[in-house]
């Protein structure tokens, strides 16, 4: 069925959940404390491949696709707005009776995953936050004009009949373009073979700015994350989330480690030598509940 998809880079096992919207793939790897990632758009699990296969000899790794994404379904009509693909998380992290979890998020993957954390706190071992938000993005002038732009007649033709997210956009958020490369680009672009299929992408474009006040409402309720170890990695050349982010996360939590990379860009992951071996270490510190 994924005859594009490269089975060396992403070998894992497919695994499946019925939600209410449609059937939700995700990653379920090794065994041992359980780490959650959660990724943003036009993204999906395959991202993450590089910190599974760090972390799944110690840990029991889940990654799932948001609906709309990777290799969920599609359906051209659906909740794809950022606190439905949350609602879904919780479902699947319930689902999954996981406990204790530490959550990695990268792009809109941070109010999507942050939302559980707030909501299950004490379920919440640590986080790790890759260029990423959880704030109104209403002063920012120029994501209000590319939401309004992209989330109107004219990006909703891009989007859904160019594919423009991930043949386009990827692009310009690297630092390295030499770092995305034909094999890697393709398994982001592949994802979304026809106009119906590319809906999730075009509602969170849409939702960057339509979604502030539900982005509003996580940022207002921080404290109850404080106090969680939390590793920020950075890319430093991120075009879509500015710098000042790196700072504003800088001041909420109490124990923090930060890492940044002066030559990459927004997609960490794909970008940043040596990310997915910062990410295993940090999963195996012990924190002050042990």
């Amino acid at each position: 069925m994924f005859d594009w998809l490269d089975r060396e880079m992403y070998p894992f096992e497919p695994h499946f959940f019925e939600s209410d919207a449609g059937r939700i793939h995700y990653v379920d790897e090794g065994s041992g404390p359980p780490v959650v990632m959660v990724h943003g758009t036009p993204t999906w699990s395959f991202m993450y491949r590089r910190l599974i296969k760090a972390l799944a000899p110690s840990h029991r790794v889940i990654a799932p696709d948001h609906l709309g994404f990777g290799l969920s379904d599609k359906p051209e009509i659906g909740p794809y707005r950022p606190l439905d693909h949350a609602a879904r998380l919780k479902q699947l992290i319930e689902a999954l009776e996981l406990q204790n979890i530490s959550v990695i998020v990268h792009d809109f993957g941070g109010p999507i995953g942050l939302a559980y954390a707030l909501d299950e706190a004490d379920n919440v071992k640590r986080l790790v936050l890759l260029n990423t938000w959880m704030w109104s993005l209403q002063e920012n002038k120029s994501v209000v004009w590319a939401s309004r732009f992209f989330g109107g007649p004219a990006g909703k033709f891009l989007y859904k009949r160019l594919n423009f997210s991930p043949r386009f956009l990827m692009k310009t958020a690297f630092a390295d373009k030499r770092k995305l490369t034909a094999t890697i680009h393709r398994h982001y672009t592949a994802v979304f073979p026809t106009p119906a299929s590319r809906q999730g992408p075009w509602v969170l474009a849409r939702e960057l700015a339509g979604a502030s006040d539900w982005y509003d409402s996580l940022w207002q309720r921080r404290e109850q994350i404080r106090r969680k170890p939390t590793l920020l990695l950075w890319g430093m050349k991120d075009p879509l989330i500015p710098q000042e982010g790196l700072t504003r996360w800088q001041t909420v939590f109490e124990n923090i480690r930060t890492e940044t990379y002066p030559d990459a860009g927004h997609f960490v992951t794909e970008e940043a030598d040596g990310l997915a071996e910062k990410v295993s270490h940090f999963c195996h510190l012990p924190t002050q509940a042990e």
